[in-house]
């Protein structure tokens, strides 16, 4: 929709300029919490303490949000403030009622804040041992027993007890029962003692269940809630899309995009939204793309391995669906016309559970986007009819593109090493090719990942071979059968033959696909001193080469 797109374009615009403004959401957005996946936990009931402390906290920076847009000046942002309702009665009763600091779960209690629940805040004091009551007993048994030095202590196996130094056992009273003997002090409880022990576990467990009870009560206000917070969480969502991309844009000099109704794609200096952030500043080469009626709906790119096609088609559709979200472009300048959908056949994978080879999975999505692609539509296809002979892929990638300029017409551009291809440009108005330029020099290539007018020569396979490491034997045979094919000598591609390393041992000899190669025993006929051989050591050679040809040795 356009006009929804615009109005995106137009609320980063103003995100871009106003830095105060963008820096400030920016700011706030980050202390902000997950909001919908926090109500999803709160409708089902399994929000945790800290989690319901987590919208309390989200909630407590949306007046501050709001303030910041009411002088908003685009309609998208402006849309945006109305949804930040502030809850101010749950925000209040979320902080009143749980500690700063939440734990993750509510087992051990310890999330209610002291002085939200009387009942719970006396339990509590009861639990921890009263020290004022701990502290008025221990005086009260001093003054009744004359015992200066007795005082009150507790571990989790005893419980509470009265400890009492050797120095004062002729005053221990009868009523004090000993629990525990130690090197210098006995230790004893008193009935009272024993009772208040009682109380005090039982108040344990007791504000426990409270503070569960208390927690579900305030969990329930929230959960009441859920339908305002979603809108809110709606609103947060947005504000966050639109100042990430407006960071992004202010970051990587990205432009705002005109966006229109037309089937066609024009992109000046246009950049992979990727690789322009994982390469260092002004390393990536920018290219220029004009699709559309007058300058080719269909672009056929050829050119070198490893020089860059991929990365172009593909930054032309992630451009494109950059400015279709309602964000700026990594670009000088870009107009783009609206693509009902983007569809991309690129890579190479199976599926060997379903019984699909690499191929069927090609064949499978090229039929999808041939089946469904519209001529509002932009395709992205790479290297189509790798997986099959290369006469049928051949015919395969010319039937898909003359299908995509005859019958869809749609924007699309295939990188292809198939260069019989590009003689389609000669038959059809609205096809047109392209390469990705190279510099020969000093035996070796360099990759300029520019793409201009025309087609490519070559396709260097050979030299990413080389590259990536594959025998120098390989590259060497591979390039003597190449110079021969294409010099349209097919039968004689034999050529001067490549010697495997010596010492290898004695190995069978493959037939070459165009000639018969020579044969191991030509080699070492050649290298026979026939000055210093006598008669005995030839027939001894002789008998050694026909017991090595084997069953093609002829005997008499």
């Amino acid at each position: 929709e356009l006009e929804l797109i615009r109005r995106r374009h137009d609320a980063v615009g103003e995100l871009v300029s106003q830095s105060n403004l963008r820096n400030g959401l920016r700011s706030r957005l980050s202390r902000v919490f997950d909001l919908e996946r926090l109500i999803a936990r709160v409708v089902t009931l399994r929000a945790t303490p800290r989690e319901l402390r987590q919208i309390g906290t989200t909630l407590g920076e949306l007046p501050d949000i709001s303030g910041l847009l009411a002088n908003a000046g685009s309609l998208e942002l402006a849309a945006q403030r109305e949804p930040l309702e502030f809850c101010r009665d749950l925000r209040d009763e979320l902080e009143r009622a749980l500690e700063p600091n939440c734990p993750a779960t509510l087992a051990n209690g310890g999330c209610i804040r002291t002085g939200y629940d009387q009942r719970l805040d006396e339990l509590r004091d009861l639990a921890s041992g009263g020290k004022q009551w701990i502290a008025s007993y221990q005086q009260k048994i001093i003054a009744e027993s004359g015992i200066p030095s007795l005082k009150i202590g507790f571990n989790k196996v005893f419980g509470y007890y009265l400890e009492v130094t050797n120095t004062h056992q002729a005053r221990v009273p009868d009523w004090f029962i000993r629990k525990q003997t130690l090197k210098n002090v006995e230790r004893y409880v008193t009935p009272e003692l024993k009772e208040y022990e009682e109380r005090v576990l039982a108040a344990e467990s007791q504000a426990l269940e409270l503070e569960q009870e208390l927690f579900q009560r305030v969990r329930d206000l929230a959960r009441v809630e859920a339908p305002r917070l979603m809108a809110i969480a709606a609103a947060l969502a947005r504000l966050d899309v639109l100042a990430g991309l407006a960071e992004l844009a202010v970051r990587q000099n990205y432009c705002r995009p005109e966006v229109h109704d037309r089937c066609e794609t024009v992109i000046r200096d246009g950049r992979h939204p990727v690789l322009d952030l994982l390469q260092p500043l002004g390393a990536f080469v920018p290219n220029d793309t004009r699709l559309g009626a007058d300058d080719g709906l269909i672009h056929l790119i050829t050119g070198p391995n490893m020089a860059g096609k991929s990365t172009y088609i593909r930054q032309v559709a992630l451009i494109s669906l950059l400015a279709q979200i309602g964000s700026f472009v990594p670009a000088r300048e870009a107009a783009i016309g609206i693509a009902d959908r983007f569809f991309a056949r690129v890579g190479a994978s199976d599926e060997l559970s379903r019984g699909q080879s690499t191929f069927m999975v090609e064949m499978t999505e090229t039929a999808r986007i041939l089946n469904t692609a519209t001529p509002r539509s932009l395709v992205i296809l790479d290297e189509i009819g790798r997986g099959t002979s290369t006469y049928d892929g051949v015919s395969l990638a010319w039937a898909i593109t003359e299908f995509l300029h005859e019958l869809t017409g749609c924007r699309t551009l295939f990188a292809t090493h198939y260069h019989e291809l590009t003689r389609l440009d000669e038959t059809f108005a609205s096809i047109r090719n392209y390469n990705v330029s190279v510099r020969e020099w000093d035996q070796k290539i360099v990759f300029l990942h520019k793409i201009v007018r025309g087609s490519a020569d070559r396709s260097y396979g050979i030299h990413v071979a080389q590259l990536a490491g594959v025998p120098e034997w390989v590259n060497l045979r591979a390039q003597a059968i190449l110079d021969h094919l294409e010099q349209g000598q097919p039968s004689s591609a034999n050529g001067e033959r490549t010697a495997l390393a010596a010492g290898s041992g004695r190995a069978e000899i493959q037939l070459t696909l165009f000639a018969a190669a020579d044969h191991p025993l030509l080699e070492k006929i050649r290298r026979i001193d026939t000055d210093h051989l006598t008669p005995i050591s030839a027939l001894h050679t002789i008998s050694a080469w026909q017991r090595e040809l084997g069953e093609n040795a002829v005997t008499s």
